[in-house]
Protein backbone atom coordinates (compact mmCIF):
# COMPACT_ATOMS: atom_id res chain seq x y z
CA UNK A 1 0.00 0.00 0.00
CA UNK A 2 1.39 3.39 -0.98
CA UNK A 3 1.54 6.17 1.59
CA UNK A 4 -0.27 9.43 0.96
CA UNK A 5 2.21 12.00 -0.44
CA UNK A 6 2.85 15.32 1.25
CA UNK A 7 3.03 18.00 -1.45
CA UNK A 8 5.10 21.20 -1.22
CA UNK A 9 4.35 24.12 -3.53
CA UNK A 10 7.21 25.77 -5.38
CA UNK A 11 8.27 29.29 -4.53
CA UNK A 12 7.34 31.38 -7.58
CA UNK A 13 9.01 34.65 -6.62
CA UNK A 14 11.58 36.37 -8.73
CA UNK A 15 12.68 36.55 -12.33
CA UNK A 16 10.51 33.72 -13.68
CA UNK A 17 7.36 35.89 -13.61
CA UNK A 18 9.00 38.55 -15.76
CA UNK A 19 10.31 35.96 -18.21
CA UNK A 20 6.83 34.48 -18.56
CA UNK A 21 5.20 37.89 -19.08
CA UNK A 22 7.87 38.85 -21.62
CA UNK A 23 7.41 35.59 -23.51
CA UNK A 24 3.64 36.14 -23.57
CA UNK A 25 4.06 39.66 -24.92
CA UNK A 26 6.48 38.63 -27.68
CA UNK A 27 3.91 36.85 -29.92
CA UNK A 28 1.47 39.72 -29.37
CA UNK A 29 4.08 42.30 -30.38
CA UNK A 30 5.11 40.30 -33.47
CA UNK A 31 1.46 39.87 -34.45
CA UNK A 32 0.81 43.60 -34.08
CA UNK A 33 3.86 44.47 -36.21
CA UNK A 34 2.58 42.55 -39.22
CA UNK A 35 -1.12 41.81 -38.72
CA UNK A 36 -1.83 41.06 -42.35
CA UNK A 37 0.77 38.30 -42.70
CA UNK A 38 -0.30 36.61 -39.47
CA UNK A 39 -4.01 37.05 -40.16
CA UNK A 40 -3.59 35.02 -43.36
CA UNK A 41 -1.22 32.46 -41.85
CA UNK A 42 -1.89 32.07 -38.13
CA UNK A 43 0.34 28.98 -37.98
CA UNK A 44 3.33 31.35 -38.24
CA UNK A 45 2.78 32.22 -34.56
CA UNK A 46 3.41 28.61 -33.47
CA UNK A 47 7.21 28.95 -33.21
CA UNK A 48 6.66 31.92 -30.91
CA UNK A 49 4.07 30.14 -28.78
CA UNK A 50 6.10 26.96 -28.19
CA UNK A 51 8.56 28.57 -25.70
CA UNK A 52 5.66 30.29 -23.95
CA UNK A 53 3.94 26.94 -23.53
CA UNK A 54 7.08 25.32 -22.09
CA UNK A 55 7.73 28.16 -19.64
CA UNK A 56 4.08 28.20 -18.52
CA UNK A 57 4.20 24.41 -18.05
CA UNK A 58 7.27 24.75 -15.85
CA UNK A 59 5.82 27.74 -13.96
CA UNK A 60 2.49 26.10 -13.15
CA UNK A 61 3.77 22.52 -13.00
CA UNK A 62 6.63 22.74 -10.50
CA UNK A 63 6.16 21.11 -7.10
CA UNK A 64 7.75 18.63 -4.75
CA UNK A 65 6.41 15.79 -2.62
CA UNK A 66 7.49 13.12 -0.17
CA UNK A 67 6.30 9.62 -0.87
CA UNK A 68 7.61 6.15 0.00
CA UNK A 69 10.86 7.46 1.47
CA UNK A 70 11.68 9.59 -1.57
CA UNK A 71 11.72 13.32 -2.21
CA UNK A 72 10.10 13.58 -5.61
CA UNK A 73 9.96 16.58 -7.90
CA UNK A 74 8.16 17.63 -11.03
CA UNK A 75 8.96 20.72 -13.06
CA UNK A 76 7.11 20.79 -16.36
CA UNK A 77 8.40 17.83 -18.38
CA UNK A 78 11.22 17.06 -15.90
CA UNK A 79 10.65 14.75 -12.97
CA UNK A 80 12.69 12.63 -10.64
CA UNK A 81 13.24 11.38 -7.11
CA UNK A 82 15.93 11.29 -4.43
CA UNK A 83 16.05 8.60 -1.74
CA UNK A 84 15.77 10.50 1.56
CA UNK A 85 18.08 7.94 3.15
CA UNK A 86 20.84 8.92 0.70
CA UNK A 87 20.68 12.65 1.59
CA UNK A 88 23.78 13.72 3.50
CA UNK A 89 23.51 17.51 3.60
CA UNK A 90 21.04 20.33 2.96
CA UNK A 91 22.24 23.87 2.41
CA UNK A 92 19.40 26.26 3.18
CA UNK A 93 19.14 29.74 1.69
CA UNK A 94 21.66 29.04 -1.05
CA UNK A 95 21.08 29.28 -4.78
CA UNK A 96 22.66 26.79 -7.13
CA UNK A 97 23.33 28.04 -10.66
CA UNK A 98 24.44 24.70 -12.09
CA UNK A 99 23.18 21.14 -12.09
CA UNK A 100 19.62 19.84 -11.78
CA UNK A 101 17.42 22.74 -10.81
CA UNK A 102 13.66 22.03 -10.71
CA UNK A 103 13.11 25.41 -9.05
CA UNK A 104 11.67 28.82 -9.87
CA UNK A 105 13.22 31.04 -7.20
CA UNK A 106 16.42 31.81 -5.33
CA UNK A 107 17.31 31.01 -1.71
CA UNK A 108 16.02 27.46 -1.77
CA UNK A 109 17.65 24.20 -0.74
CA UNK A 110 20.73 22.56 -2.20
CA UNK A 111 20.27 18.90 -1.38
CA UNK A 112 23.41 16.77 -1.50
CA UNK A 113 22.93 13.03 -1.75
CA UNK A 114 24.88 9.89 -2.56
CA UNK A 115 28.52 10.80 -2.86
CA UNK A 116 28.67 13.65 -5.38
CA UNK A 117 25.08 14.31 -6.47
CA UNK A 118 23.05 17.41 -5.73
CA UNK A 119 19.75 18.94 -6.66
CA UNK A 120 18.41 22.44 -6.09
CA UNK A 121 14.77 22.94 -5.10
CA UNK A 122 12.92 26.05 -3.97
CA UNK A 123 9.78 25.22 -2.01
CA UNK A 124 7.60 27.98 -0.54
CA UNK A 125 8.59 26.93 2.99
CA UNK A 126 12.15 25.61 3.26
CA UNK A 127 11.84 24.82 6.98
CA UNK A 128 8.81 22.58 6.48
CA UNK A 129 10.63 20.45 3.90
CA UNK A 130 13.76 20.23 6.07
CA UNK A 131 11.73 19.18 9.14
CA UNK A 132 9.91 16.47 7.18
CA UNK A 133 13.17 15.16 5.67
CA UNK A 134 14.76 15.02 9.13
CA UNK A 135 11.84 12.92 10.38
CA UNK A 136 12.83 10.29 7.82
CA UNK A 137 16.64 10.68 8.00
CA UNK A 138 18.01 12.20 11.23
CA UNK A 139 21.60 12.01 9.87
CA UNK A 140 21.12 14.88 7.41
CA UNK A 141 23.45 17.79 8.14
CA UNK A 142 21.58 21.11 7.75
CA UNK A 143 23.63 24.22 6.98
CA UNK A 144 22.10 27.68 6.82
CA UNK A 145 23.84 29.94 4.31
Amino acid sequence: MMSQPKVYAANRKGLIKFILIGMLLLPVAVFLLDREAFAEKLYMLLPLLAPVTLIAWVYFGTFYWLQDGKLRYKSGPWRGAVEVGSITRIEEGKTSWVGMKPALARNGLVIRYNRFDEIYIAPEHNQEVIADLLLINQNIQVVKQ
